[in-house]
């Protein structure tokens, strides 16, 4: 194996682990927050862009599927070209949430940088509007999106690298899609 990847594979396991250790109460929290939003009878609304709209679309898919929690994410094309259109673009993933949320669910907003506006102005509504929050972001650990969700579920990643936070962004929450299946090999 090439110093590259012995390099990578070693790093990203180091961030792994470290985030492991830091993030183990948050995981369980989140987990009994999930299962409750089933209980109550809400949905788990996932939002991101590029690459975390990608696990944000894994994400509700398999939590749909897999550990029966009733989860959406808004990424379809004619949605958000239709809200970016008349609201802005800094402003639809709010818009979206004014449109679908309901008093009982639980939006989980997933930025590496933890700066895009939409993210931010989504978590801003949610705290706006009673909503429970649950942010997964990068970089620095004093992002915009860290420093709004005060009262919420934080899981930031500590690197700089975007491929290692989107990567474990879905490590972590694909982990607490297993915690609530209660294993890791079920039939898919």
């Amino acid at each position: 194996m090439s110093l590259f990847f012995k390099n990578y594979i070693k790093n990203f396991s180091k961030i792994l682990i470290s985030s492991f250790k830091k993030l183990d109460k948050n995981l369980i929290k989140c987990s009994v927050l999930f299962k409750n939003c089933r209980l109550n009878g809400g949905k788990i609304i996932f939002l991101g862009n590029g690459g975390s709209a990608a696990i944000a679309g894994h994400i509700s898919v398999d939590l749909s599927k897999n550990a029966k929690i009733r989860s959406v994410n808004f990424n379809e094309a004619d949605l958000i070209t239709c809200l970016a259109n008349d609201y802005g673009h800094n402003n639809w993933m709010s818009e979206a949430l004014n449109i679908y949320c309901d008093k009982n669910d639980i939006v989980v907003l997933i930025s590496s940088s933890g700066k895009s506006s939409n993210i931010i102005n989504a978590a801003k509504w949610c705290i706006k509007n009673n909503i429970k929050l649950i942010t997964f972001s990068g970089n620095s650990s004093h992002n915009p999106l860290n420093k709004v969700n005060k009262e919420g579920l934080n899981f930031w990643i500590n690197s700089k690298s975007y491929n290692y936070i989107e990567s474990i962004h879905l490590f972590l929450l694909m982990s607490i899609t297993d915690s609530i299946i209660g294993k890791s090999v079920y039939k898919a």
